[in-house]
């Protein structure tokens, strides 16, 4: 048996794998979410609608390709666990699990022709303090599932704005207003962009991104999120 195999055994017998959202220990097949949560998770199917919830958020914002959730968010549900447990417990490797279900999810329809995958950055200030950026997670699981190139460098965030939560609506927008950037024009020339996030709550963030990608010359975008709030 190879030394790294080895040593994940001896990992997973001192620290079992549980389930980052239920927290029951995993069997054997498993791998950061228990079978019986992925079934329970509500899915939204939204890639197979043009107009849904998630697009109509956007409507009149922005001029967006596509847009979709894999599931839906609900305050108090096991969900809810997933999300707190990638963001704040630095599970990067189940938000990469999921990018991948999630790019299988969606690429067999519209979202099969997007070129580049971006997702929302975080100012450094706050990847510092955690370590990691969850939508780029989220986004390297799509890119590996859909065959697409992914792309963390072209758009910036260029100033440090407080989280958005418990913020209401119109203070998310007051909040997210110019602090984005590129970095690269000419890289994002022509190409239809997939923009990822983790929650779509009043779709503040991905219309401050959109409204500086979508300045860059023939440029088209798409919308994926994780989950979409109720």
């Amino acid at each position: 048996m190879p030394v790294k195999e080895l040593y994940s055994n001896f990992i997973d017998l001192v620290f079992p794998p549980v389930c980052s959202s239920c927290g029951q220990l995993l069997v054997q097949g498993e791998k950061y979410i228990c079978t019986k949560c992925l079934l329970e998770m509500p899915k939204t199917n939204y890639h197979l609608h043009k107009d849904n919830p998630v697009a109509e958020a956007l409507w009149g914002r922005a001029k967006i390709e596509n847009a979709t959730a894999l599931y839906f968010f609900e305050s108090g549900s096991k969900y809810q666990n997933l999300i707190h447990n990638i963001k704040y417990k630095g599970q990067k490797e189940t938000a990469y699990g999921m990018g991948l279900l999630f790019g299988k999810e969606i690429m067999e329809s519209d979202f099969k022709n997007i070129d580049l995958i971006i997702p929302v950055p975080l100012h450094r200030a706050k990847r510092r303090k955690r370590g990691f950026n969850q939508s780029e997670w989220i986004a390297k699981g799509l890119s590996e599932s859909m065959g697409k190139p992914l792309e963390t460098g072209l758009l910036y965030r260029q100033k440090s704005n407080p989280s958005q939560t418990r913020k209401n609506r119109y203070e998310r927008w007051e909040n997210v207003e110019d602090i984005f950037s590129i970095r690269n024009n000419e890289a994002l020339s022509g190409k239809h962009i997939l923009l990822v996030d983790d929650v779509l709550t009043t779709g503040s963030t991905i219309d401050a991104c959109a409204n500086v990608l979508l300045k860059q010359q023939d440029v088209k975008l798409s919308v994926a999120v994780l989950a979409y709030a109720l």
